[in-house]
Formats: structure tokens, C-alpha cells, sequence
């Protein structure tokens, strides 16, 4: 098979679509051969060499896939060849063939195009694990999402409006504020213009956001204690604006605060698969429905991968950047 190889880090000119070995599903795996791959951060940083994928997972870049299974490994069932899935990976989904623990599968809901379902594993279940199942956002609740128009954003937007909370989003420029508000966002914070604690503090009558998704780390770490309600909940998905910052304590515990920070990619199995079942239970039916939909910027070729990456480094994009086989 061909796959997005890295022989050595560096800009978006080190992937390489190269020939490789085809991949083998073990004990409990599926052969899937992909149709389509989705763009996340977490590649850009694996092929800057920031980001080395777990012990067992294929060596290339890509954390989420859509496809149809080819073969089924030993002790597999409930799946079968011919299936129409998405997949929420370790590593591999940059290549026409990857092998997938059947725990991280998921069916494409009717109607929604083979395609665009890559586009889904991983922003869901990162929102899911982090916005209900750790901070517990409930009905009437404000969450704040920095980065609303990202492919996390779009996706936690249209997840906590189908819950009832209100909405309050971070972006760069009218345009992508006006996609997030299409989307279903009440607060709309132009963070190269606005103060994003300001902002949230008038709207919300001083009170603040009860949860924080926050995807840009140390440079925002004191003002999201500030812009958080009491008994509120910051939850850290990402590091982009750094790794280290300075936290008052005693401003969070005035706040009865609570900050989590994870990643998905690394966890075990098991908490992997726990993840997906709970989002096949309580997010798959609104994408049946319609009520949640991956927004898709735009389509390359796996092949131009260098030029999806660009595009994400050049950040005017809304949504998900696919690769499409």
C-alpha cells in the first residue's frame, strides 16, 4: 500500500507519500481501507518530530479515518467485510489501509457521506470525554470555547447547543465568527480585537463561563482562571500558545475551580474504547438526526498532504481539512 511517510521531521515538505508494507490485523483488529482522513494538530506536531505515536500504533501521521473494513483478525465480532466505518486511531490514517482495535470503530450513521465521517473520531470524542464526561457541562450552563471555529470548536459548538448550554466562542476575524454563530454559538469573542475575559464577563452579567475548553495552554492559563464562573471547570486540550504558565492558586480556589488537562491519542484501550462507546451511545444519534454534521473546509488528496498542512499552518481555515484516498 502507499502511505504518508516522515523521513525526517520538518516542515510540511517531510511527508512523503511513499510504498509500504501492507498492515496485518491482529487479535480483536479490523483491516479498514480508507477513503478518507482528517487534518489535526497532533500531525503537524508528529511531523515536526514533537509527537511519536504510541507503542503499537502504525507509524504514520493520522488519527482519525473513515472507510470500509477489507478483513477481520482473529476473535472478531459484530463486524464484518464490506462495513462502512469511522475509526478513532493511534496513528496510520494517512494511508490507503489501516488496522483498527474494533473497540475504536464506529458505523457511519445513514445519510451522512463515507468522506466526511473522517472527519468525526476524533474532535467528538475529545469534546465528549472532555466537556461531559470530566467537566459535566449540564443544560444552561455557558461554555467557552477557544478556537470556535477549529474542527474542535465547530464540533463542541453544535454538541453543547443540542445540550442546552449557552455558547461563547474565541476566533480571528469576523468570517469565522459568523460560521461559528451559523453553527449555533450566543457569545462571539474576536480575540485579536476583544478580551476574551471582558467579553464573557459582560455577557454572562459578571458571573463567567462554567467551562473552558481551552486548546491553547500556559498563554492563556491565568486569564481563563479569571474568565471562569465559581465552581467552574477548565478543561486544556492543547498547548499552542505553550507549555508552561503561571497559576494563582488562590485566585482558583476563590473560584471553587477545578483545571483538567488530557490527551486522547496516548490513553490505554480500554479508556479509548470506553470513549467511543459512550459517543456511539449519546453523540451518534444526532448525527443521525442532523443535528451534528462535520464541517468540512476542504478536500486534497492524500497524496497532498504538504498542501493540507499548510493550509492548517496557514489557519484561515473552518472546520476539518480531509485527505481523501
Amino acid at each position: 500500500m502507499h502511505a504518508i511517510t516522515i523521513p525526517e521531521p520538518g516542515g510540511p515538505e517531510a511527508l512523503v507519500w511513499s510504498e509500504v508494507a501492507d498492515p496485518v490485523p491482529a487479535e480483536g483488529e479490523v483491516l479498514v481501507d480508507v477513503v478518507a482522513s482528517a487534518v489535526n494538530r497532533a500531525d503537524v506536531l508528529q511531523r515536526q518530530g514533537h509527537y511519536d505515536p504510541p507503542p503499537g500504533a502504525a507509524p504514520y501521521p493520522g488519527l482519525e479515518c473513515a472507510g470500509r473494513i477489507s478483513a477481520v483478525g482473529p476473535g472478531v465480532s459484530g463486524w464484518a467485510v464490506g462495513d462502512e466505518v469511522c475509526a478513532l486511531l493511534g496513528g496510520g490514517g494517512y494511508a490507503e489501509k489501516v488496522a483498527v482495535p474494533t473497540g475504536q470503530l464506529l458505523p457511519v450513521p445513514e445519510g451522512l457521506e463515507l468522506a466526511d465521517a473522517a472527519g468525526l473520531p476524533e474532535v467528538v470524542c475529545t469534546v465528549w470525554s472532555n466537556v461531559f464526561m470530566i467537566a459535566h457541562l449540564r443544560p444552561g450552563e455557558t461554555l467557552l470555547i477557544h478556537g470556535g471555529a477549529s474542527g474542535i470548536g465547530t464540533a463542541a459548538t453544535q454538541l453543547a447547543k443540542s445540550a442546552g448550554a449557552r455558547i461563547a466562542v474565541t476566533a480571528g476575524g469576523a468570517d469565522k465568527l459568523t460560521r461559528c454563530k451559523e453553527l449555533g454559538a450566543d457569545i462571539l469573542i474576536n480575540y485579536r480585537e476583544q478580551d476574551f475575559v471582558e467579553e464573557i464577563k459582560a455577557a454572562t452579567d459578571g458571573k463567567g463561563a462554567d467551562v473552558i475548553l481551552d486548546i491553547i495552554g500556559a498563554k492563556y492559563l491565568s486569564r481563563n482562571v479569571d474568565a471562569l464562573a465559581v465552581n467552574g471547570r477548565i478543561a486544556v486540550i492543547g498547548m499552542q500558545g505553550g507549555v508552561k504558565g503561571e497559576l494563582n492558586l488562590g485566585a482558583l480556589l476563590a473560584k471553587r475551580g477545578a483545571i483538567t488537562a488530557t490527551s486522547l491519542r496516548a490513553r490505554p484501550a480500554a479508556e479509548k474504547a470506553a470513549i467511543v462507546a459512550a459517543v456511539r451511545e449519546h453523540v451518534w444519534p444526532l448525527v443521525a438526526s442532523g443535528d451534528l454534521r462535520p464541517v468540512i473546509d476542504q478536500r486534497l488528496a492524500m497524496r497532498d498532504a504538504a498542501e493540507a498542512h499548510r493550509a492548517l499552518d496557514a489557519g484561515s481555515h473552518v472546520g476539518k481539512i480531509l485527505l481523501v484516498a
